[in-house]
């Protein structure tokens, strides 16, 4: 069941449905909106297919990938494919991650944030540090 407050936020893209599909770089789920799968696969489409490894990219990307409804009461029911592939076991964490959600078994959660957390300030330097087009960061 999602937590109340994404509902809120999720109401008016909720008729539309929803992707869930496996992570790229976590052992987490991902759910898109539609509309945000619908841009996510326009850029994928984009890609030439007769180069292996953007073929090889698109088969992975797209590997698990299933469509979601929530329903009246904003449960949804993971495939246990992607419940095996994410590990959730009972306690289960939603994060938001800018325009997706993910869904993680909640001692992987904290693991991941864990293991993060000594590199944090090094990651957050070298992602938003850089200087702006003055020359005054």
């Amino acid at each position: 069941m999602l937590p109340v407050a994404f509902k809120k936020q999720l109401v008016a893209v909720m008729g539309n449905g929803f992707v869930l599909k496996r992570a790229v770089f976590q052992p987490c789920l991902e759910l898109y909106p539609m509309a945000e799968w619908e841009s996510m696969m326009e850029n994928v489409n984009k890609l030439n297919r007769f180069k292996k490894k953007n073929n090889d990219f698109i088969r992975r990307f797209t590997a698990g990938v299933k469509p979601i409804e929530l329903d009246v009461s904003g449960r949804l029911l993971i495939p246990k494919d992607l419940v095996g592939f994410s590990g959730i076991s009972k306690e289960v964490v939603v994060t938001s991650a800018v325009n997706i959600l993910e869904i993680w078994d909640k001692d992987k959660y904290e693991q991941a944030i864990d293991d993060a957390a000594n590199d944090f300030a090094d990651l957050a330097e070298d992602v938003m540090g850089q200087d702006d087009a003055d020359g005054v960061s």
